[in-house]
């Protein structure tokens, strides 16, 4: 009985910190403040560059080239270069925890379809779409998803 006892004061030990680590690592998984300023800062002095289907730089962005230059330049990641391959790197976070310099995914029918830099007040910071630039605008939709990246 006292082996019984035993083994299952060990396993309870074990899995409490298995969940305890799993918590701690994915809290940890977040921009320092920091990291966070100069992913904004990067963002922002963006503003007016043109959109570019397939651009990845300073001379035009798509959405993707956009958020993958400015986590880039400011030193926190490096993301893939499609909407799809953005959708799942970090961690996922609900939608009523964002912060600013989270990664905002767009869903439609087909999957991932657009990203932008969330920068508060239910705003990103994105490269919309031809004959546009990049910008800082309102959220026009409910189906999204939230990564923070770290």
């Amino acid at each position: 009985m006292r082996h019984v006892t035993r083994a299952l004061g060990v396993a309870m030990l074990l899995l409490s910190l298995s969940f305890g680590t799993t918590l701690a690592a994915g809290s940890a998984s977040a921009l320092t403040p920091q990291e966070n300023k100069k992913v904004m800062k990067i963002a922002k002095s963006l503003r007016g560059t043109p959109y570019k289907w397939g651009g990845t730089s300073r001379s035009g962005f798509d959405c993707t080239g956009y958020t993958r230059y400015v986590f880039r330049k400011a030193h926190v990641t490096t993301l893939g270069r499609t909407a799809g391959q953005q959708a799942k790197q970090g961690i996922k976070i609900s939608k009523y925890r964002k912060r600013v310099g989270d990664l905002i995914v767009f869903y439609g029918g087909n999957g991932a379809y657009h990203v932008g830099i969330y920068a508060g007040d239910n705003t990103i910071w994105h490269s919309p779409r031809t004959g546009q630039s990049v910008k800082r605008e309102r959220i026009w939709t409910s189906s999204y998803k939230v990564r923070r990246m770290g």
